[in-house]
């Protein structure tokens, strides 16, 4: 049986109404599921967006998920950031930690070996931003269980490919 692999994929498409709700909708229609999903425009005169996905499959599973996204409409281009070679992904992570006595200044000094930055604070509790990988961020949110963890809000990962040519 083939191996499960998890993909980051960018998808051009056109800024137009209902072409998120289609590209999720391939996804859900045929059962595959989305790890982290994040869309915003990137070139407004032309109306172009980038839409960056996670997800995982079989690499026949994969191939699929790339050849029907090709095939709708709005979308111009899609590229498997996995398959191509080097790229760069990063995730943002709004994170809310109870803080008080000995836990405070143990999360604080967690936060910092994570280089996340406190951008909120009350006599019983912080909000730490934290950007990097996805298994930075949970490895971060891990270590923030134990010591009081309250809220989780997580942007998604953007991705990017190395190199000077563009997608």
């Amino acid at each position: 049986m083939a191996e499960i692999e998890r993909h980051t994929i960018s998808v051009m498409v056109d800024n137009e109404a209902g072409v998120l709700a289609r590209v999720v909708g391939l996804f859900s229609g045929r059962g595959y599921n989305i790890e982290s999903l994040t869309v915003a425009e990137i070139d407004t005169g032309n109306a172009q967006s980038r839409i960056s996905i996670v997800t995982s499959g079989t690499p026949m599973i994969i191939e699929q998920i790339k050849a029907q996204l090709l095939r709708l409409v709005p979308v111009s281009k899609v590229v498997d950031l996995t398959e191509e070679g080097a790229f760069v992904g990063r995730e943002l992570a709004l994170i809310k930690v109870r803080g008080d006595g000995e836990k405070r200044v143990e999360s604080l000094r967690i936060a910092d070996i994570f280089r996340a930055r406190a951008i909120d604070s009350t006599h019983d509790s912080f909000v730490f931003e934290i950007s990097g990988s996805t298994e930075k961020i949970d490895a971060f949110i891990d270590l923030m269980k134990p010591l009081g963890l309250i809220d989780i809000s997580r942007t998604g990962v953007v991705a990017i490919a190395r190199g000077r040519e563009g997608i």
